[in-house]
Order: structure tokens, then sequence, then C-alpha cells
């Protein structure tokens, strides 16, 4: 789906490509020239990431997701290459520029910079100083100042046979020769690379705050005056100097040795002293000056942006994937409050199946009116969790939904004169609260998709029952809301758009199917990730089953109009139906093992019908004892040894969700302020996002704590990822509180302190 056959009209690709980039390959990534051969053939098929990796083991060897998501990449990446060295030869071959020498460098060539930096010189380009030079007639004497040869003559007599209407005197005739020999000088290919592999190693950015410019919240302070290596730049610094430069408060520039590189190339072009030697080393200055460092500062500056953005979206991704694995709080009904002062705060019940039931509207400043409906909502429905909205007023919302959980547990609350009693004598389970990232929901409630949902509610009553079922499970209601929108890192607005939304996405799909799909609740918004469907596809699955019922077994998905054979080939093993008659449905085995998977069972059933978790024991206590092996027993039902192992364990845990095997959400019943935080308390928390320099965790007070890169671990740690993620359930040492600007310094670090209180 995402890495569907390249074709040959639009990257020129051939067998001959194919010879090269298979071993390169291999090379690159320490696997085998059939593995990559093997794989490459499985992707331009058209096979998805999801479905190679669980599916198809013998013919990858084994390939991880993560390994073949970079397989695919890096072949695109070299198909690309191949196509653009075949472009740029035939170009040169057509202007008649293909020396013995450049094809030969153009052979070697090993990026795709590379590549650009042999044609630049024979690119077509707009007019320069250089090009009205040679229109006017002196190209042969720039190659004669560039061979060095003066004819014992003076420059007056020297330039005479190059003196024209065009090129009146001498000084007209050596300024143009001059652009020449400086353009040329620029475009060297050997020239670029030195300069450009020097500035990297030995270059700074530095930077300054712009004289006019206001700065209210002194955002970029700290780069008012900063410079910093290139080889020391972090990734998230980078992308901090990009926006203040976009937002005119920071200068930024390249600084390196300009002197000394326009020193060792005034050598190099000019190593006497005659006067075409000086003639040269203005030349060369020239150049250095208006063409080749500020061409090398604009891909320098690129490729930091590109390194960083690429930084920025491994973090997104692995931050993303946590979020929408935590792990469900299943049959628990549920009431999303999506907190306001001035719109008041929505409330909206939803049972134990995610069904919306009921909503009401209440003020924060209409505190025993507010109290009042919340109590008789959750009395009324049973509700057992309050899951709060993070953003405006969810701290005043969460006091109030404290003494609402207190009032039941004392059956009222002395509220000045008067009592609020419980409505119903009904015994109401026990009552906690949660806060829950609201982040995306209001770009939920105005979606296409939340209208077909609740066509009869407004956009401001869907936000929170967003935020009621994205407690219930994660994963099926995040995937309704564009990634870009779950505020999954930092600068997530700065780097490419196109990049982050083709990552993001393949996150998605990834979490979608490794978790699997129930196929008779699952929205067309979770179906549309499932390795294999599309956006129409899935509607037109969620259309089938409204119109003819549930699914009774996955062999009916081939009625579903526009689900070809190769569909269903790619979804059919993540869909599961947890009702059905064959019980091979219920499981990840892939339809196209059924076979084997019944003769195994039949083998270790003693011919009467028993659950396969007790199949699959049996199978594996044969295994241990010798009675068989994998290697004898994959070859008696026809299948490799990886796909007997999987189907094994599918039958073990027929209805496994990987994600009930992280800790649950944590649940308060009491409220924490920050003026209870003292330095040396130990808490728990749970971690909300990760980035370059730390890990902010949810405290349950107003702001999220930070852990510092330096507090995550009593080692050096070099990426917070490795650490701790999203999700995480962590104990934090409070190390300072800043109450004027709400701020919680944490540590992670154990030595010289006492562990935490279980």
């Amino acid at each position: 789906m995402l890495y569907a056959a390249i074709s040959p009209h639009r990257l020129s690709y051939n067998a001959a490509m194919s010879d090269q980039i298979i071993p390169r390959l291999a090379r690159e990534l320490g696997f085998e020239v059939r593995q990559v051969e093997r794989t490459a053939a499985l992707l331009d098929d058209g096979n998805t990431v999801p479905f190679i990796t669980r599916y198809r083991k013998e013919v990858t060897g084994g390939l991880d997701e993560e390994q073949l998501r970079r397989l695919a990449e890096r072949l695109t990446y070299l198909r690309s290459l191949e196509a653009r060295r075949t472009e740029v030869r035939t170009s040169l071959e057509v202007g008649g520029h293909l020396t013995p020498e450049l094809s030969s460098a153009l052979a070697a060539a090993e990026t795709l910079q590379a590549i650009e930096d042999l044609y630049l010189p024979f690119r077509p380009k707009r007019r320069t100083r250089a090009q009205m030079a040679r229109e006017r007639g002196l190209g042969p004497l720039a190659a004669l100042l560039l061979a060095r040869d003066d004819q014992g003559k003076a420059p007056a007599l020297f330039v005479v046979p190059f003196l024209n209407e065009q090129v009146p005197d001498p000084a007209a005739a050596l300024a143009g020769a001059r652009d020449i020999v400086a353009e040329q000088v620029a475009e060297t290919a050997k020239v670029r690379h030195a300069v450009r592999e020097a500035t990297r190693r030995t270059g700074g950015l530095r930077v300054a705050k712009q004289e006019e410019a206001t700065d209210e919240k002194g955002t970029y302070r700290q780069y008012y005056e900063f410079s910093q290596p290139l080889a020391a730049l972090p990734p998230h610094r980078v992308l901090a100097i990009n926006r203040g430069e976009r937002e005119g408060v920071l200068a930024v520039e390249l600084a390196a040795t300009h002197d000394a590189f326009i020193g060792s190339l005034q050598r190099r072009y000019a190593p006497g002293d005659g006067w075409i030697d000086a003639e040269l080393r203005a030349a060369v200055a020239d150049g250095y000056k208006r063409l080749l460092a500020p061409a090398l500062e604009r891909e320098l500056r690129a490729e930091l942006t590109e390194q960083a953005e690429r930084h920025a979206l491994v973090i997104f991704a692995a931050n993303l994937r946590r979020l929408l694995l935590q792990p469900p709080l299943r049959d628990r009904v549920v009431l999303g409050v999506d907190p306001g002062f001035r719109s008041g705060c929505k409330l909206a019940v939803v049972d134990a199946t995610g069904k919306y039931i009921e909503g009401v509207l209440i003020y924060l400043h209409q505190a025993d009116r507010a109290k009042e409906a919340m109590l008789r909502l959750c009395q009324k429905w049973g509700v057992q969790v309050i899951a709060i909205g993070n953003g405006t007023a969810s701290r005043e919302t969460e006091a109030l939904v404290v003494e609402v959980i207190r009032g039941m547990g004392d059956g009222g609350w002395g509220m000045g004169r008067d009592t609020i009693q419980p409505p119903s004598p009904v015994p109401h389970p026990p009552l906690q609260y949660i806060i829950v990232s609201e982040a995306g929901a209001s770009v939920y409630s105005a979606s296409d998709e939340a209208r077909d949902e609740f066509p009869d509610l407004d956009a401001t009553e869907r936000g929170n029952i967003s935020i009621a079922r994205r407690l219930q499970d994660p994963l099926a209601e995040l995937v309704k809301i564009d990634p870009k929108a779950l505020g999954v890192g930092l600068y997530q607005h700065d780097v490419d758009q196109k990049g982050l939304a083709t990552r993001l996405t393949e996150v998605v799909e990834s979490a979608v199917n490794y978790v699997g799909v129930d196929l008779n609740t699952a929205s067309a918004a979770l179906l549309t990730y499932v390795a294999g469907l599309n956006s129409k596809v899935a509607k037109a699955v969620v259309a089938h089953r409204n119109a003819n019922g549930p699914f009774r077994a996955r062999a009916e998905l081939k009625k579903v109009k526009g689900l070809g054979p190769r569909a269903f080939e790619q979804a059919a093993g993540f869909l599961r139906i947890t009702d059905a008659a064959d019980p091979l449905d219920r499981t990840a085995v892939h339809p196209e093992s059924y076979g084997a998977a019944r003769k195994l069972l039949a083998r270790f059933a003693d011919g009467a019908p028993r659950p396969l978790p007790e199949v699959a024991t049996q199978v594996q206590a044969a295994l241990k004892a010798g009675a068989t092996s994998m290697q004898a027993l994959a070859a008696e039902l026809g299948v490799g040894e990886p796909t007997l192992a999987d189907i094994i364990a599918y039958l073990a845990r027929p209805g496994r969700d990987p994600r009930e095997e992280l800790p649950p959400p944590i649940l308060r019943a009491d409220v924490l302020k920050l003026e209870d935080l003292a330095p040396g308390m130990w808490l728990k928390g749970t971690v909300r996002n990760v980035v370059d320099f730390g890990a902010f965790v949810d405290l349950g007070v107003k702001n999220d704590g930070l852990v510092h890169i330096s507090e995550l671990a009593d080692h050096y740690v070099r990426d917070p990822l490795t650490v701790v993620q999203v999700g995480d359930q962590v104990d934090v040492r409070v190390v300072s509180i800043d109450m004027a600007r709400g701020r919680v310094a944490l540590s992670m670090r154990r030595q010289g302190q006492s562990a935490p209180t279980p």
C-alpha cells in the first residue's frame, strides 16, 4: 500500500540497475542478496509491509517491520539515484559534454548530491555573468588564464585578440574572463566536495537577535547570542533556530574559515606570482564569495534541516505508536468531560461498548448545580470512570469531579445549608477519574467522520464523546484524527508536512495491524488502516455490514463490493470475528494457512472438538518432549517453520490484544495540587511526551513535569527513547518547583536517593 511497485516510466528502472542496486542494498543493510531480492519482489508486487512482516517470513528470512521499511525506503532512494544517473548521462551525451573522465566520475557517484555536482556546470540555468562573458567571446581567454600561459606578454597585449565592439578594452576583457573562471571554479565537483566536507567538519552556526525584532515571551532568548559547531547541533535546536529565523526574530549565518578556504583554492589555481596568477587569485576569491560560499550555505542549512526533520519524524513516530498502543480500559461506563469556563463544561456518557447515551452542559461558576448534574448523570448510568480533557479549566473541573467522588462516597455533600442526596439508592460502583489528552478532539468534532457518527449533535458536543472513548480504546478512537493533531512531539508544524503525513500514516497502519481489528465493530476510519484496504473499501465493508448484518466468517468479505482477491489476501489475517463459527476466524491465522492449521488440530485434538489453547498446549508439549520436531511437523503440514511457529502461537492465544500486556492507565480519586509537591517527594506518573531533551510526565497536577535527559537514568543517556516511551508509568522524584511559571523539574535517578514507597 505504501510501497507499491515503482513503474519503469517513472524511474527508468531496468534490470541493469537491479544488478547494481540489490548487492549494494544487501551490503548496506547487512542482509543476504537473495533475501533482498525476494523482499524487493514482494514490495514491487504491491504487498503491504504489515502483510509481508507477518505472513511472508519464509520469503524475507524473518525481517521485522522496521527492517522492511528501511529496506523499502533505501530501495526507493537507490532506484531514484540510478534513474537520475541515467537522465544525467543522457543529457550530457545529447549535449556533447560526456568525456571518458566525466563518464567514469558519473558511474562512481554514490549519492544524488555527487551526481548533481557533476552535472552542475552543464545544467541549463538563467543567464549568468559568466555566460554573458562567453557570449562576448571570452571563453578562450579564460581557458588561457586557467592554463597560466601568458606567452611572455603583458596583459594589454595578451588580450588584444579578444577585443571587439562588446569588449572595448583590456580591463573589460579580463573582467569577463575572471567571471568565467570564478564560475568554473565554483562549479567544479571536486572543489565543491572538498569545501563542503571541510565546512561540515569545522563550520558552525552563528545566531543573533534581529535588531528591530520583538520577542515578548522570550521564546528565543537562548539564541540571542549563540553559536555552535555544525557537527554538534542537536536536531531540536536546528528546528527552533529555523522557526525563530522564519518569524523574523533571529538572524542566522553559517560561520566558516572562509579566508582559509580562499587561500587554499588560490594556492591550487595560482601558485605563482605573475600577472595571470594575480588575475586567477582575484577570480577564485570572487567565485568563492559570490557563488560557492552562498550555495554551500544553502545546501548545508538544508542538509541540517533535513537531518533534524528526519530525527523529529523518528521521535514523532515513536511517540505516536506508543500513544496508539496505550492499553484500553474495557467494560467501563465512562463520563467524558470537555472542560471550559465561558462555554461551560460539556459532559457525555458512553456505555461500556462506547455507545453515546446522554450529554449535559454545566458551568463551573454554578458549582452546586454543576455537581448535582454530574452526580445525577453518574448515578443514572452507573458511570465508573470520569475522563477529563486536559484543556482550559481542566484543573478546576478536576476539583469539581473530586468533590462529586467524595460526595458519592459519603452519600451526599455538605454545601452550606443544603446537602445533595444521591437520586437513587442503587449501589454505585467505585468512581475514579483520569486526565486525558484532548489533543485533536476539536479536529475530530468538526470532521466528516464525527458528522456521520453523530449527525444530530453539534460539533461542540462531539469532542467530549471522543475524550471518553479514547480512554476505552485509544487506538479505535485516535485513528479518526489526523495524526499531526495529536501532539506527539515538538515542532511538528516545522517539518516537511508531506513527509510527516507519510511517516505518521505508516505508524498508524503499523499499530492497527499489530493489534488487529474486530471486523464487526470497527469503524470505517479504523478499517482504512488495515493492510490492503483503503477509505473507499473500508466504507464499503461498513455499508455491507449495515445492510446484511454482522460478518459470520472471513470468507464473507469476498462479497463486499470493491474488495478483490488481492485486498482479501492482504487484509484477512488482521481482521477478527470474535464469535465466528470457525474458531480460526477468531485468530490471526491467515486463511491461506487454514488447511495446515486444521491438519494440526486434527492431529492433536484426539478426534474431538477442543478449545484452541488446549490443542496449542498439547503441540508445545509434544515438541518439548521430542515426540516431533518443528522441521518434521512443518514438512508434514506443508508450511515453513516460521509460519508453523506463528500458527501455534495464534492458537494458544486466539483473541490476544498485545496492548493488554501493558500497565493500565492510572486512575485517581483525589486531586493533587502544585502546592502539595515538595522537593524530594517520590510520585508515580505517566509519560505524556518524549523529546530530544527529556520527557514530560503527567503527575496529576496542572502542568506536566519535565525529566531532563540528564535526569532520566544513573547512566549517560544519548537518546531519551531508549529509557522511556509515551504511556510508560514511571517513578519520579521532585527536584524543584517553580510556582510562578507552573513548572516542575523531576528526576528518575536513584543514586543517593531512597527508593519510592510501593
